[in-house]
């Protein structure tokens, strides 16, 4: 995929940026003004709710994990106000089954954290025949089992006890699965 450009944006440059983490937020918001959108900032869904409200933006950069609610609500709420706004979801915990959620809901893409400016451009402005690059470090199988079990446990409604029987495992096990960070 190659890197985009100004002209890719188009008319509308509007981008509102929503994460919890002041730094990240300020630092992104600056490098995609540099860019050529026209950046708004919030820090909790509320905040993104309202600043929709007000001006649905063309484009979005959404933390997943916030401290007042998930950003899958801020992309549900921009999905009702703008149905043509190109959405991405950030996130420190990227787990296959959460993307796949994100994607549902109406995210255009899903990008793990640390993401830098370019990796969130090219995500906002890929076309939808644009195919991402090889992953130059693919999964490890610890990391593929545990995908999977996060995928079940998803679609389990986050009940252990049924993620456990499907997966013919003991509850407890899982729960000890669960409660650990993700492999590399």
């Amino acid at each position: 995929m190659a890197n985009r450009t100004l002209e890719d944006i188009g008319e509308d440059a509007s981008l509102l940026l929503l994460d919890d983490d002041e730094p990240f937020l300020r630092r992104l918001g600056r490098a995609m003004e540099k860019r050529g959108f026209t950046v708004t900032m919030a820090q909790s869904v509320a905040e993104a709710k309202a600043a929709i409200a007000s001006s649905p933006p063309a484009y979005a950069v959404f933390d997943l994990r916030l401290e007042d609610g998930n950003g899958l609500d801020a992309v549900e709420f921009l999905r009702e106000h703008r149905s043509d706004a190109r959405v991405i979801v950030l996130t420190g915990y990227g787990a296959i089954a959460t993307a796949v959620a994100a994607v549902k809901i109406g995210a255009t893409d899903y990008l793990s954290k640390p993401a830098d400016a370019n990796d969130v451009m090219n995500a906002l402005l890929a076309r939808p025949e644009d195919l991402p690059p090889p992953p130059e470090n693919p999964m490890s199988a610890d990391r593929v089992r545990w995908e999977h079990i996060q995928r079940v446990f998803e679609l389990c409604d986050r009940n252990v006890s049924e993620t456990a029987r499907r997966l013919n495992m003991h509850r407890r096990t899982l729960q000890r699965i669960l409660a650990k960070r993700s492999p590399r």
